[in-house]
């Protein structure tokens, strides 16, 4: 045994070699060749070639491949190795592939197969190809060092491992304060996401740990490669929770060699294309509201201003209101710019509503604004008698302007701000349309709107009656959209957003057993499928968690069973056993001590990252004044952040969502805080899920209902 895991592991030094000394020769090669500067076309185009190829060996010169596939294509005399890697090598001049790109057909198989004798098959340009698998192997290459050879199959033993060791592997690696790509590991149900047809709206289901945000980041690299010449970069956007998320997020798709994708968040990019006519209302404001505790609590029901504006029902009373607008914007009387000259209100009117009724709103009226004025001039044209003509165009321009102002040119805010003004006299706005919600909800908007503040859930209606108003062109449309921690999202903010979609080409990912944003979000997936054609969309669960330990796994189910009746799914680890959940009692007078103590011994085990979860802002706030009196280093996460630093960091319950570290101790897991409600125990669910080797969860009195009678193997109680 020994012998033959020292022959694989000399193999595949003299292979590595042979592949970073090819790769080194063409990097010299390409650098030697000065950059073209120039405006010739043919040479643009060829510079445009070596950039990308100096890029791609650049990214495989430190670690050129990651897995080894032997295959024997049906009609072929002899398996050949397949070498994949993050971008494909091919040796010059022959063109012989040396690493194939891991995005490229038959790199499925590395993914995709489980194990097993029977032939395999892949489908590529020509039709589908089938063959047999004979050795599939798994390396670790670090700044050009081979560490580590394991096969996990070997055609000539007839064996699959039991599991993963290479998965396990990875998994145990403690992590810093960026996502990191998977592009080595994987999994057969992530791979059949990512190569999913591009014209669909993909919908993931994936439990917390699953690979989901991963998996859409290397989903977007896979489509700019597989349709590379329909998709561009700059052409597809990334709609996060937060920027911090972002800020985490960053580093994957680089390291795929990826670039120009558009990242942001939905307040974001709506802001911008508002032009910023309003500001949003202040998220921790919010935050505090919604995430209190003690008998305040709010409701989160389909009474919540953000489920009422976030409902299609709303984007239809929009619609109501712009029809209504649509039907009267006109006005009725004739347009008069001198005494002889008439233009009946009829033909202005056909000119509206026959003639440029293809065009948006606002620009209808600039169409027919600006073909009066013509036929004005062409009215002049017949006036003779100079000191007429002289008088009848200062008396036009004076009637034009009345006329103008009797036809408001609303933006989006001035319009939106018009249907909640208790004092409006617009004909549009009718007492049905007046009276189809909530008293409460009008009056708060209203006084918002005064001040040019708007909810997160008023920024999709804006932006809904821009489309309305200006229509949508064509450098605002996507060709892919990545919307993340969806469940979060509302249905109206994915109608808008498909409105901006090619071929409603989405890949919508969230977990519903996270819906902690429950005032605004969706209760069933069911909720967006709806908005696309059946045959446009296609549903996906992921429920294996790669993230935590089995025992965090465990016990973090029990906690989300304890608070739901149904959950959306319950996670299944891999297995990856660790210590057990501890839960213990923490007096107030004692917790920050205990905090600085277990944070050094955490630390002391080489724990790069450990997190202190509280569930309000208030409460990590004083956390991390008292720690930071003690001497402790910490980095207080607060709402608005833009970048996650590592190491400790003391953090809001409701800020954790989509962040990882080494270790969690959740400070105030007592009943006062966290009661046996469903949105409670999502919340400290997703508190639990942060952790992926350590979770400690501390109580003063008297411990949250949730976690009672939670015993077992994988929890201790001390």
């Amino acid at each position: 045994m020994e012998s033959s895991i020292k022959q694989a592991y000399d193999e595949e030094m003299s292979r590595l070699k042979e592949t970073l000394d090819e790769i080194d020769r063409q990097l010299i090669e390409l650098r030697s060749i000065p950059p073209y500067t120039g405006q010739d076309h043919t040479e643009q185009v060829l510079e445009s070639i070596r950039d990308s190829r100096r890029r791609n060996l650049a990214v495989a010169q430190t670690e050129p491949y990651f897995g080894r596939l032997d295959f024997q294509e049906t009609g072929h005399s002899a398996p050949s190795p397949l070498y994949i890697g993050k971008v494909g090598v091919e040796k010059d001049p022959t063109l012989e592939l040396m690493v194939v790109d891991w995005r490229a057909p038959v790199a499925s198989l590395f993914y995709s197969f489980t194990g097993g004798t029977d032939a395999v098959s892949y489908d590529s340009p020509e039709g589908t190809v089938e063959g047999l698998v004979y050795l599939k192997r798994n390396l670790v290459i670090r700044k050009q060092i081979l560490q580590r050879v394991v096969d996990t199959y070997d055609r000539s033993e007839d064996s699959m491992a039991v599991t993963d060791e290479f998965l396990l592997y990875r998994l145990g690696e403690n992590k810093d304060n960026k996502l990191r790509d998977i592009v080595s590991t994987i999994q057969a149900e992530q791979d059949a996401i990512i190569r999913a047809v591009k014209n669909s709206a993909l919908i993931i289901q994936g439990v917390a740990g699953s690979g989901k945000t991963t998996v859409a980041l290397h989903r977007l690299a896979f489509l700019l490669y597989q349709y590379r010449d329909q998709v561009k970069a700059e052409r597809m956007i990334i709609l996060a929770p937060n920027r911090m998320f972002l800020d985490y997020i960053s580093g994957v798709l680089p390291e795929l060699g990826v670039g120009h994708i558009q990242q942001t968040t939905f307040t974001d990019w709506a802001l911008e294309l508002l032009e910023n006519e309003v500001k949003p209302a202040d998220p921790a404001e919010r935050l505090r509201y919604w995430f209190q505790t003690g008998p305040k609590r709010p409701a989160m029901d389909d009474t919540a201003p953000g489920r009422i504006k976030g409902s299609i029902a709303y984007m239809q009373w929009l619609d109501k209101a712009l029809l209504l607008y649509e039907q009267t914007a006109v006005p009725d009387a004739d347009y008069m710019p001198w005494q002889g000259a008439k233009l009946s209100s009829a033909t202005i009117r056909k000119w509206y509503d026959v003639e440029n009724k293809h065009e948006p709103l606002m620009k209808r009226r600039d169409r027919v604004i600006a073909r009066i004025k013509r036929w004005q001039e062409m009215e002049l044209e017949k006036v003779w008698e100079v000191h007429l003509k002289k008088d009848y165009k200062k008396k036009a321009s004076q009637k034009l302007r009345d006329y103008t102002k009797h036809w408001t040119a609303y933006t989006p805010y001035t319009f939106y701000k018009e249907l909640f003004a208790a004092d409006s006299k617009a004909s549009y706005l009718s007492d049905e349309l007046r009276g189809a919600w909530p008293d409460e909800m009008m009056a708060a908007t209203q006084a918002h709107l005064k001040k040019k503040i708007v909810q997160p859930e008023d920024l999709a209606p804006l932006l809904y009656i821009r489309a309305k108003f200006h229509g949508i062109h064509g450098d605002l449309t996507f060709d892919h959209t990545v919307i993340d921690e969806a469940q979060d999202f509302s249905p109206f903010q994915v109608a808008l957003l498909n409105m901006h979609t090619r071929n409603q080409s989405f890949t919508i990912l969230g977990d519903l057993s996270q819906g902690i944003h429950a005032y605004q979000g969706i209760r069933d997936w069911n909720e967006f499928s709806r908005l696309f054609e059946e045959d446009k969309s296609s549903y996906f669960q992921l429920n294996r968690s790669y993230r935590s330990t089995m025992e965090i796994i465990y016990f973090a189910n029990e906690v989300l069973s304890r608070g739901l009746d149904n959950p959306a799914a319950l996670a299944v680890p891999v297995f990856r056993s660790g210590d057990p959940v501890h839960v213990r009692q923490v007096k107030e007078t004692e917790l920050i001590s205990r905090l600085q103590t277990e944070i050094r011994r955490l630390q002391s085990d080489d724990i790069a990252t450990v997190a202190v979860l509280a569930r309000t802002e208030a409460r990590c706030e004083a956390l991390h004044k008292q720690l930071t009196q003690a001497g402790m280093k910490a980095n207080l996460i607060a709402a608005g952040q833009q970048h996650y630093e590592g190491g400790v960091s003391i953090v809001p319950s409701f800020m954790a969502k989509g962040l990882e570290f080494d270790a969690v101790i959740v400070a105030d897991a007592d009943e006062a805080t966290y009661e046996a409600t469903p949105q409670d125990a999502k919340l400290l669910y997703v508190s639990c899920t942060r952790a992926l080797h350590s979770l400690q969860l501390w109580y003063n009195d008297a411990p949250s209902p949730l976690l009672s009678h939670i015993r077992g193997d994988f929890a201790i109680w001390v």
